[in-house]
């Protein structure tokens, strides 16, 4: 059984596309639960959680604190042979993701997680550019990012501490621990991220920023302090 952990902030037209992408696996039994992990939302993310029947936690805004916090609250009815599904408000799953999940699931041994293959919701060639990045990045680096999901145990991911309570690179520093202490897999699955970012900033700008703030992490320079170039 997965639980679905969402973290979010003002994000409820981003959940009216993603949320749906759930349902098939709800309802064949293989999604428990969805939380949603909000940071202090204004609009109408509340109300659009309850009448999914999510459950819905709030608190500090900053993505690893809100994932953690939404993993806490799932601790309180999963069971330890259960598995916990991290994705990003902003992204949706491809039809029949299932199928790839329960295919992982069924045979990942004991420190194994997963992610989903990467796919930007335009169509243009910069996207395509930039996805083929993000490919080569995961198979070189066995580095991929939170909007790619993470598909974890749930007693791995314990054992691995869970997520930082960190406004930036999270999902690297928790990838960084899977890495040294199990396995990482691609599945056979697409998640569709928006590029609004991208549309915004200019798809290469983008990445020159985003592997600028990459690198200053890995020279020890505080997420906090990164994230006032991040924006």
């Amino acid at each position: 059984m997965i639980t679905v952990i969402i973290p979010t902030l003002n994000s409820a037209q981003a959940l009216e596309s993603a949320l749906p992408a759930l349902m098939p696996a709800t309802l064949q039994g293989m999604i428990s639960r969805v939380v949603i992990s909000d940071g202090g939302s204004e609009d109408e993310t509340e109300a659009i959680a309850a009448a999914t029947g999510a459950e819905f936690v709030t608190g500090e805004a900053g993505r690893g604190g809100q994932l953690a916090r939404g993993a806490e609250l799932a601790r309180s009815f999963q069971k330890p042979q259960d598995w916990l599904l991290f994705l990003h408000a902003d992204t949706v799953l491809q039809e029949g993701w299932e199928k790839g999940a329960a295919s992982f699931i069924m045979s990942a041994g004991a420190k194994a997680a997963a992610y989903f293959s990467f796919r930007f919701d335009e169509n243009v060639w910069q996207a395509r550019v930039v996805e083929a990045g993000v490919w080569w990045r995961c198979r070189l680096l066995s580095l991929p990012y939170g909007d790619q999901g993470l598909l974890i145990s749930r007693t791995f991911y314990d054992a691995l501490g869970g997520y930082g309570p960190m406004p930036l690179f999270e999902d690297v520093d928790l990838v960084r621990r899977i890495r040294k202490n199990g396995s990482l897999q691609p599945l056979r699955a697409v998640a569709t991220t928006s590029a609004a970012r991208y549309k915004q900033n200019g798809y290469f700008p983008r990445v020159w920023k985003n592997f600028n703030c990459l690198m200053s992490y890995y020279r020890g320079v505080p997420p906090e302090k990164i994230l006032e170039n991040y924006q």
